[in-house]
């Protein structure tokens, strides 16, 4: 990471993060356990701490001596590297700068724009790191102003996931817990790159690997992270060098193949049962769970009865014995996980591949017994949080009525907008507003270009934020920079010192407590920006009092508990357990009474590719990828480790067949170009060949730069979910 070499309190911090009484890493979701290591961390969560914990300042007088022109061509690492931000800003259309102002001010003047523009109008996006404080009183003020236009981050990622597991099992969310790794036998991992994504879950892999616990992986590159492991937290390990097997089979099958591979092992499974009831063997699926709690089995027998292998192989890239291996593998466990990532959800039939994990663990009763599960591992630090508080576009997924009640208001019960419908919005000029509670929106988002040609054209653009992004850069008419503590830093309020809490992605809520100087005198905290954006365009209503719930956020807490008491009850009580206390999953305990059926459901793919486009010559399948030196859009440095890329993030992974094939070369220099039929150019030039173990017909690049290539049309069916990895691409020459 190219940052300074003594960040503020770093190797103090460092031992207070992931710990009960220290603060929650601002990185990943992954879980955090009861009793944690000494240094509860990894490579990832130590360079947000660091970067959080800069000496950098960016202040008025840095914006006083740089236009928004100029500052759009620095690159997205050096903008962040200007440090923390200091002071609210006002953008000046005349200087093309922005200004510092008052925050009474900035609250007035956008509450004033708020109560001018139509509600439904008006985007309110939460990037998945806030508090599930934050989160609820920012859904809450959302719903008050008139909207449920409520997306977040999960929309570009896992939203598939809370659609495909809620129809199957009802349940939106993983079924494992951290204490699953210890009883499970078998581990299948779809789409997952633990080393760059979620390190610190090798600390349950490892383990579960030198107990001789098969690990099978599925994934179009062959990542470090999957083949073995060296431990920091273990002295032997770091003195000699030595590391820990990870995968046992490793599978590269083609990107966006996932459900071929599924229906593959569930063919080997469900006819091997066949032949084992004909002959009176013993059975391979669980009959008892499949007649007790499920439906659709015989219909989706029957397709994967009628799949054919030269299809699946075609599709795959594998061979029929690899997949046979790993179902036997899957066959002989008596409990397994199942892990996947945005290698599955992140394809236009993204919520199919989420259907077919379901399936696979539905054959042999892998859901609601110890060691046996979903697990998908969430991305930002609190984003399945802030979905269970109420941040969400869907009026069903809210306790509508409950809030009306609580609340005395009517809140509004028409369908807001997900991600892509706020940036198709944003294009055709419907969308007119737009509040960011965190993030880097307009870089994370496809059709870059097209998005940031929009943005301009919005009446007002309120960012909260801790340090600089291009998103910032991206003015509309009305334009704040609002600067925040982070979670890192003392949050003191009137009622004193402050905590709050985040949920991770195995449902387990947990404090946080900042002990750090704040980097600036005029930082406000999250809540105390939400809270001041509400009383400034709110009409006053007793039953919402925003200024005790910023002086005392166990008031909130209290208000979470009335919304939500079947999770939240005692809420402040609840806090005081090491380890954090779990939130009842019904599908964990095999009620799924929440499905259309009531039970646990089998769904049939529509077909065997989850990309939604035919193969053609010429064509590649392009994977958007993230480095180990970045979070999301949050870049560390131009490194990356795990794939020997260093000094750039300008690359383009490329089978050496292919780079032959192509009449390339390791280091030519090509663009890429989008094939869609809707008439818009999307290019990407400059980018670097670099041979790597991909399969054939396939690429990968880094995001977001590569995001200019994703079309925002190109979603999963369904989910709405950006199909970033599997996007139909040429090469063409660079210019």
């Amino acid at each position: 990471m190219r940052e300074e070499p003594n960040p503020v309190g770093l190797g103090a911090q460092l031992l207070r993060q992931n710990k009960h009484d220290g603060f929650m890493c601002v990185s990943c979701a992954w879980a955090k356990p009861g009793e944690p290591h000494p240094a509860e961390l990894c490579e990832n969560g130590a360079k947000a701490t660091a970067w959080d914990l800069t000496r950098h300042r960016c202040t008025p007088e840095f914006f006083a001596g740089h236009t928004l022109t100029e500052l759009r061509t620095w690159p997205d690492f050096d903008l962040e590297r200007q440090g923390r931000l200091t002071s609210p800003m006002r953008y000046d259309p005349v200087s093309d700068k922005y200004v510092r102002c008052e925050w009474d001010d900035a609250f007035a003047e956008i509450g004033r724009e708020l109560k001018a523009l139509d509600p439904k109008s008006v985007v309110f996006y939460a990037s998945g790191r806030a508090s599930l404080e934050t989160s609820y009183m920012y859904a809450l003020f959302a719903r008050m102003y008139g909207c449920n236009n409520l997306p977040d981050s999960s929309n570009m990622c896992h939203e598939s996931t809370s659609v495909g597991l809620k129809q199957a099992l009802g349940a939106p969310v993983g079924t494992v817990k951290l204490e699953d790794f210890e009883h499970t036998d078998c581990i299948l991992f779809f789409g997952q790159n633990v080393g760059s994504n979620s390190p610190r879950m090798l600390h349950e892999l490892q383990p579960c690997a030198k107990r001789g616990v098969p690990i099978i992986t599925f994934n179009p590159l062959r990542e470090r992270g999957l083949e073995e492991f060296t431990n920091p937290q273990s002295p032997l390990q770091m003195a000699t060098g030595s590391s820990t097997s990870i995968s046992t089979q490793y599978h590269q099958l083609r990107a966006g193949s996932d459900t071929a591979a599924m229906t593959g092992i569930c063919k080997h499974l469900i006819e091997r049962d066949d032949a084992a009831t004909a002959a009176g063997g013993p059975l391979v699926l669980d009959h008892a769970f499949i007649r007790d709690y499920t439906s659709g089995f015989e219909e989706f027998a029957a397709f994967c009865r009628a799949a054919d292998w030269s299809e699946i192989e075609a599709e795959t890239s594998l061979t029929r014995g690899d997949i046979e291996a790993a179902a036997e593998t899957y066959a002989q466990a008596k409990a397994a996980i199942l892990v996947y990532g945005m290698g599955l959800t992140q394809h236009r039939f993204g919520v199919q591949n989420v259907h077919m994990v379901c399936n696979l663990l539905l054959l042999r009763g892998n859901i609601g017994k110890p060691g046996a599960g979903a697990c998908p591992v969430r991305g930002h630090s609190n984003v399945q949080g802030q979905r269970t508080v109420g941040i969400t576009e869907r009026p069903e997924l809210a306790p509508l009525d409950k809030l009306a009640t609580q609340f005395g208001f009517e809140p509004p019960r028409d369908k807001g907008r997900n991600t892509v419908e706020a940036c198709e919005g944003i294009l055709s000029g419907d969308i007119r507003g737009f509040v960011g509670l965190g993030g880097n929106f307009v870089r994370a988002i496809p059709d870059t270009d097209r998005m940031e040609e929009a943005w301009r054209r919005l009446r007002l653009s309120v960012q909260v934020a801790t340090k600089l992004n291009r998103s910032h850069l991206i003015p509309g008419e009305v334009t704040y920079l609002l600067p925040c503590l982070s979670r890192i830093e003392r949050d003191v309020q009137a009622g004193g010192p402050q905590t709050v809490t985040m949920e991770d992605s195995t449902s387990v809520i947990h404090p946080s407590t900042g002990d750090v100087a704040p980097s600036s005198v005029e930082l406000l905290s999250e809540i105390s920006i939400v809270a001041g954006l509400a009383k400034a365009t709110l009409t006053p209503n007793p039953k919402a009092d925003w200024t005790a719930w910023t002086a005392d956020y166990s008031r909130v807490r209290d208000a979470i508990a009335e919304t939500y008491p079947q999770w939240f009850a005692d809420f402040n009580v609840k806090l005081e357990r090491p380890g954090g206390f779990y939130r009842a999953n019904k599908a964990r305990e095999r009620d799924f009474s929440d499905t259309e059926t009531g039970r646990a459901t089998f769904l049939k793919p529509q077909q065997l590719s989850a990309t939604g486009f035919a193969d053609k010559p010429g064509l590649l399948r392009l994977m958007t990828l993230r480095s180990n030196d970045q979070f999301n859009t949050t870049i560390y440095g131009y490194d990356d480790r795990l794939r020997d890329v260093s000094g750039t993030r300008n690359v383009v992974f490329m089978n050496p067949t292919d780079i032959a094939q192509f009449g390339l070369s390791d280091g030519a220099v090509i663009g890429l170009a989008t094939e869609l039929d809707d008439a818009i150019v999307r290019e990407k030039h400059g980018l670097r060949v670099f041979a790597y173990d991909v399969p054939r017909g396939c690429i990968g690049a880094y995001y977001p730069e590569c995001n200019v290539l994703v079309p925002l049309c190109h979603h999963a069916e369904e989910s709405k979910v950006p199909a970033g990895k599997s996007v139909p691409v040429r090469i063409i020459a660079t210019t």
